[in-house]
């Protein structure tokens, strides 16, 4: 006799409850194979023509293409920082999420063009120096132009809904069985990953307020000294983002976030970065509220 394969009731919060993302961004090596190196090379060295193979940084040093090429880490930090484990490039993000983030989204891209531009325009400049740079190994046809080195630039951002399928098909009752423990599995990995990540987020945030919020005994012209450590803003901003999307976003209904969500919440209700910064009474009544919150992680 056949059953409808029925789906968990935690997929259709995963499937509801946010989107899939992803980011890619494509840029040139600026690098070329020289063959006549090559050759050169294999042959001093008394090796098969085709034993090695000479590669030229077409720009050696020029900070412009470094802050260009490191974006491509940047945009995939930016997605992992956003978002919860689901598969590869994929990250899961919260429907709560969604706004801010695709706001972010826009000022990234933004500052990304930026770069491409500043590079492009001390491109002429860079090429003549490499002429000194390369030496022999110069040669002005490697280098791109302007326009195929942006044709060749882009940043693609990608959002997906859960690819959640119709289970509901008559089937023999065994597959429907093993496809069923297999796809509750999956699931209960995804929302272990999301779980973790979500209680590593909490104890970091945490555990910055309580350092920062700490003092510190150093030595200044031979005299010791008590001073306040510096404190960020982008720590109380994230610990306020935190609590907001975990208020509508913990899908293992994880009593112990909770209840720190809540905590923290309280501990820096009013609270301002002005008096952290200056306020030692302040700066004490939140080490110690965290500090009371990280003790029930065991930390």
């Amino acid at each position: 006799m056949n059953e409808l394969l029925k789906k968990p009731d935690h997929i259709t919060s995963l499937a509801t409850g946010g989107i899939l993302l992803r980011a890619k961004v494509r840029v040139m090596t600026f690098t070329k194979q020289d063959r006549v190196i090559s050759d050169e090379v294999t042959s001093s060295k008394k090796a098969a023509r085709n034993a090695g193979r000479y590669t030229k940084q077409l720009f050696a040093d020029v900070p412009e293409l470094r802050a260009l090429l490191n974006e491509r880490q940047a945009w995939y930090n930016f997605v992992q920082r956003v978002t919860y484990p689901w598969d590869g490039e994929w990250g899961y993000l919260p429907a709560v999420r969604i706004p801010q983030v695709m706001s972010e989204i826009n000022q990234r891209k933004t500052k990304t063009m930026e770069l491409l531009e500043n590079f492009i325009a001390v491109m002429p400049s860079a090429i003549s120096n490499e002429a000194f740079v390369q030496g022999d190994m110069f040669n002005k046809d490697d280098y791109p132009s302007p326009d195929i080195v942006r044709s060749q630039f882009s940043v693609t951002v990608q959002t997906m809904d859960i690819p959640v399928g119709d289970y509901r098909v008559t089937i023999a009752n065994d597959l429907a069985d093993d496809l069923k423990r297999n796809f509750e599995q999956q699931t209960r990995d995804i929302i272990a990953d999301i779980n973790t990540k979500q209680n590593e987020q909490l104890v970091k945030v945490l555990q910055s307020f309580s350092h920062c919020c700490d003092s510190e005994t150093v030595i200044e012209d031979g005299e010791v000294k008590v001073k306040r450590r510096k404190m960020y803003e982008s720590t109380l901003s994230e610990a306020l983002e935190l609590c907001n999307t975990f208020a509508d976003f913990n899908l293992t209904k994880d009593s112990k976030l909770e209840e720190a969500r809540r905590d923290l919440l309280k501990i820096l209700d009013g609270v301002t970065i002005d008096q952290l910064r200056n306020s030692d009474t302040k700066r004490t009544v939140v080490k110690e509220g965290v500090d009371d919150i990280l003790s029930k992680f065991g930390l």
